[in-house]
């Protein structure tokens, strides 16, 4: 009975805390929970150096994680591998080997760093040759390390990517085959049920640059309440390809209704604009939240349409609002996609965000204005994070306080050109 009741015990203990106070202590929980997996690897490591088989019987250690912590054979062999990584071995004959990733095994002492960051840093440092001097390695290794304090492990693997050509520009020895010559194939297919399709023959570049386009675009959803995507593979493409092709057709460079992108209108009464309240009426769709009509009228493609207290139109279009294809060309170079920190969402998939909100006059101006994926956008809206243009000209980001409580600034390195 006393089980039953812990969790409803636990509700009424947080229900009581302010928001800042959940955000602090969630933060907390998991850096100790990050100290707790390196004393845990510390302790496994000691007993692989001491020999797995006559410690527990295990072949080796992914086996030993395996059965005692009754995880996936994946996710064993991963853990495995941190701890093989950040700690020392002893070989045959009491020779001690130094560990791969010294500089990360104390910041994830430290709580600083979890798996997911530790894995994109040790697989980029076993792909660094044996001749790179172990200065060179170390410096590298911090480089990752210091990204890894406020980065995910996409950004740390993008980072070692740069990192590699870096330290072996040559790479791999490349292969001395030549690619046939293909020429391009494209038939529009109706079938005899009247689904519609495709069949084509690519060249390698058009293949691999259209696959690249859709792959990001293809990924299976996240679970949501332990639901995992239930999409086959060809789902997830066709769902992918479907997106891709609306957004390059609503592309302003091509060619649209009387020579401009088609609009559709969104209408609000003034009172909600100004209030932050109410609903606006989505042209073609019906209602949606007055935040939502914010949200889609930071680009173009969306004209509104602002009503008086009876219902007149006060205002139909306000043509500066909208980002020129001049500035857009700007925003598109100097962000490269989404600006947000560790986001590598390309330019096609964003929208320009005006930092000072239009309704709080702010202009449409390049250093008012930041390229947002749909994600991002809606984080801005919603929360605490702050965006503004640096003396560079560049955007950056401040994290709320219980995120870093020294509100450092931070900026995307995933756009960087190299």
């Amino acid at each position: 009975m006393a089980s039953e009741n812990r969790p409803q015990a636990v509700r009424s203990e947080w229900w009581r805390a302010d928001t800042a106070t959940l955000h602090a202590r969630k933060q907390e929980i998991e850096i100790l929970k990050r100290q707790l997996d390196a004393e845990q690897n510390a302790i496994l490591a000691e007993i692989n150096n001491r020999g797995v088989r006559g410690c527990s019987g295990h072949s080796t250690l992914a086996a030993l994680i395996f059965e005692d912590f009754h995880v996936t054979d994946k996710e064993a062999g991963r853990r495995a591998d941190r701890v093989l990584a950040l700690h020392p071995a002893v070989v045959v004959g009491g020779e001690v080997v130094p560990p791969l990733a010294p500089l990360t095994a104390e910041a994830a002492s430290e709580g600083a760093i979890g798996g997911g960051q530790i894995d994109a840093i040790i697989r980029t440092l076993a792909r660094i040759p044996s001749t790179v001097p172990e200065e060179d390695m170390r410096s590298g290794e911090k480089i990752l390390v210091d990204l890894a304090r406020h980065a995910g492990p996409r950004q740390i693997a993008r980072a070692g990517r740069r990192l590699l050509d870096k330290l072996d520009p040559d790479g791999k020895e490349p292969r001395n085959e030549d690619p046939k010559d293909v020429r391009p194939e494209l038939r529009f297919v109706k079938h005899r049920d009247g689904t519609l399709g495709l069949k084509a023959t690519l060249d390698l570049e058009t293949y691999a640059r259209l696959k690249s386009d859709l792959d990001p675009m293809a990924k299976p959803h996240k679970a949501i309440d332990g639901v995992r995507d239930s999409r086959t593979q060809d789902e997830r493409y066709g769902d992918a390809f479907t997106d891709y092709v609306r957004l390059k057709t609503t592309s302003r460079n091509l060619p649209g209704q009387a020579g401009e992108a088609t609009h559709i209108l969104i209408t609000m009464s003034y009172e909600d604009l100004i209030n932050d309240l109410g609903e606006a009426h989505l042209d073609l769709v019906g209602p949606i939240s007055a935040t939502d009509a914010r949200i889609l009228a930071c680009d173009a493609r969306v004209r509104p349409g602002v009503l008086g207290t009876t219902g007149e139109p006060l205002d139909i279009g306000r043509s500066k609002r909208t980002v020129s294809l001049a500035q857009k060309y700007a925003l598109t170079i100097r962000d490269g996609g989404c600006a947000f920190p560790g986001c590598d969402m390309p330019v096609p998939r964003c929208t320009a965000h005006h930092i000072v909100f239009w309704r709080h006059h702010g202009e449409t101006k390049i250093d008012n204005l930041v390229l947002l994926c749909t994600k991002h956008h809606r984080l801005i809206h919603h929360s605490e994070w702050k965006v503004a243009i640096a003396q560079d000209g560049l955007p950056e980001f401040t994290p709320p306080t219980y995120l870093d409580p020294t509100e450092t600034p931070r900026r995307n390195t995933m756009h960087l050109r190299t």
